[in-house]
């Protein structure tokens, strides 16, 4: 069972029901993003009434936290790889991540994503940890000093930090891309 963000109250939850709600909440999120995201159009949609949500979950916030830390709201191949060579997985994997704001649906889903980030510190955490992939950058860029590819002077949390930031807000600026921008922003961040 995915991880409780509320306090239990009322009855114990029916698995059925919980995985009908979060299938709903993944589906609307992925088609109508955060904002226009409701409880009552989660409910019809799992065929639940609204109380069940609210007992189970406190806010619309809530239940897209609990969606994401179970990996139901990002697209598993945007994962970061890990081939023996830093620079080409950082490219590999900002490009993905580019090519996913390219499409509309895409941009949607990202931007969405941060608003909720803001709305609740959990998701904020996981966007991080996921979206970003701060914490698997991190252990990339420690990966590429311990093999050499990256001098061990270089501040890899920052370094972390600086592209996902810069991840972040090609996401909410709207900013086009190109495919060569990945490589454009990789070779700054290692540079």
């Amino acid at each position: 069972m995915g991880a409780m963000l509320s306090s239990r109250r009322g009855a114990p939850r029916s698995e059925k029901s919980r995985q009908a709600i979060l299938d709903a909440v993944s589906s609307q999120f992925q088609e109508r993003g955060y904002a226009s995201l409701t409880i009552e159009g989660v409910a019809a949609q799992a065929g639940v009434g609204k109380q069940t949500i609210y007992r189970w979950w406190s806010t619309k916030s809530d239940l897209v936290a609990e969606c994401l830390l179970e990996g139901r709201l990002f697209p598993d191949r945007l994962s970061l790889p890990d081939t023996g060579d830093l620079r080409i997985d950082l490219i590999d994997w900002v490009g993905q991540i580019f090519e996913l704001m390219r499409d509309p649906a895409g941009r949607g889903l990202v931007t969405s994503l941060i608003a909720a980030a803001t709305a609740n510190e959990q998701i904020g955490q996981r966007l991080r940890e996921t979206l970003g992939g701060h914490q698997s950058v991190l252990a990339r860029l420690t990966a590429g000093v311990e093999a050499g590819q990256l001098s061990p002077n270089r501040p890899v949390a920052e370094l972390s930090e600086a592209l996902v930031g810069a991840l972040i807000l090609k996401a909410i600026g709207g900013g086009g891309t190109e495919p060569q921008d990945a490589v454009l922003l990789v070779d700054a961040i290692l540079s």
